[in-house]
């Protein structure tokens, strides 16, 4: 048995995920984990805003500065995950931290930030970070990086999708038993980033839609979700990957201008909920376009899958699919990305290849990371 960290920010900026994972061999599959803590850190307003505005300019001095600073909060995450798990430092094989993605552009390159020197310094515990640059370099998109894990913890008896939905969205295809040469993955398009976007433009104080409730009361405005999906990533084959760089304040604009040119007498509701219908449409679209496996089954994750207005619409729209919470099979759905990079540190350490080529496009299996000794 080994206790691992994992530690993860992502597109949708909310905060950081950390988890405390022990993971042992498996008797009817090759790893358990069991997940002994889990928390989440909100970023203040004016971390947000630095992280924002880190993905779209700054100086070079502005990176260094939030690349260390962004170091600080997650080695505070880590050290709070493991009091909370009671679990002692000198336990902790290793961290595996993701960083925060600032650019991304596979399959030519991809940047995350948060030192791993200093996460390493304020814990006194290996770290294995930057995880997503050896895919790329292999020829692959460097996401996702989830369904190596989706594979080896999460498989079912049947063809099951694990639809996880942040800042992005993005599945795993599992076929029964999760044989890694049978998983697919791709990200499907926007998460919870535009809605979270238009829902800030609208509700100032708010960070996103709270239980869906302003989408709820609104309507969806005709037309512009088909617009929208004619858009060159939604047709794409898989393997893909986007992030903000597509779906970013200037594309939360232009969607705004568009609704109200459409409907010159729409609510801010009805805006926030046409959002909500891309999210959920896109997940569906790229299922009939791309998922020709017989899948009985959607497990819904991350911050998304808390939105009861955006469940519902997936619902309908990829009905007859079951579609349930991850959550009502395993855990805390927003951890599952948390525990994902613990099992990638946990991998490196092995000495194992953590991504899945037919999922990134990679040239074959690599062992991803960087390890920074404590």
């Amino acid at each position: 048995m080994s206790v691992f960290v994992g530690l993860m920010s992502g597109t949708s900026l909310d905060g950081i995920s950390a988890a405390v994972v022990r993971f042992r061999t498996g008797e009817s599959k090759p790893i358990d984990a069991e997940l002994l803590a889990f928390i989440g850190t909100p970023y203040s307003a004016e971390q947000r805003e630095r992280l924002l505005h880190a993905l779209t300019s700054g100086t070079a001095q502005e990176y260094c500065r939030l690349s260390f600073d962004l170091g600080e909060w997650l080695a505070q995450a880590a050290i709070t995950v493991l009091a909370e798990a009671g679990v002692p430092r000198a336990e902790v094989v290793a961290i595996g931290s993701h960083g925060q993605t600032i650019w991304h552009e596979a399959p030519h390159s991809t940047w995350q930030l948060g030192e791993a020197a200093v996460i390493a310094e304020r814990t006194g515990i290996d770290v294995v970070s930057d995880f997503r640059v050896r895919d790329v370099a292999a020829g692959g998109q460097g996401a996702p990086l989830v369904p190596i894990a989706d594979a080896m913890l999460f498989a079912g008896d049947e063809w099951r999708a694990l639809q996880n939905i942040g800042g992005i969205g993005n599945v795993t295809v599992l076929p029964p038993g999760g044989q890694i040469d049978g998983v697919r993955a791709f990200d499907t398009g926007p998460g919870v980033s535009v809605i979270d976007a238009v829902t800030r433009r609208f509700a100032p104080g708010a960070s996103y839609d709270v239980d869906g409730a302003l989408a709820a009361r609104g309507h969806v405005i005709p037309g512009i979700v088909a617009e929208l999906l004619a858009h060159p990533y939604f047709a794409s084959p898989p393997p893909k990957s986007t992030g903000r760089e597509l779906f970013n304040r200037a594309y939360v604009s232009q969607f705004i201008e568009r609704c109200r040119v459409i409907d010159p007498d729409c609510r801010a509701a009805d805006i926030v909920a046409t959002a909500t219908a891309l999210t959920a449409r896109s997940i569906a679209d790229s299922y009939r376009r791309f998922m020709p496996e017989p899948v009985t089954e959607v497990l819904l994750s991350g911050g998304g899958a808390k939105n009861p207005t955006l469940v519902a619409m997936i619902e309908r729209a990829v009905a007859p699919m079951r579609v349930r919470a991850f959550s009502d099979h395993y855990f805390d759905g927003e951890a599952k990305e948390a525990v994902a990079f613990a099992l990638l540190a946990y991998l490196y350490t092995q000495r194992q290849p953590g991504n899945v080529p037919r999922a990134t496009g990679a040239r074959g299996p690599r062992i991803l990371g960087k390890l920074t000794p404590a």
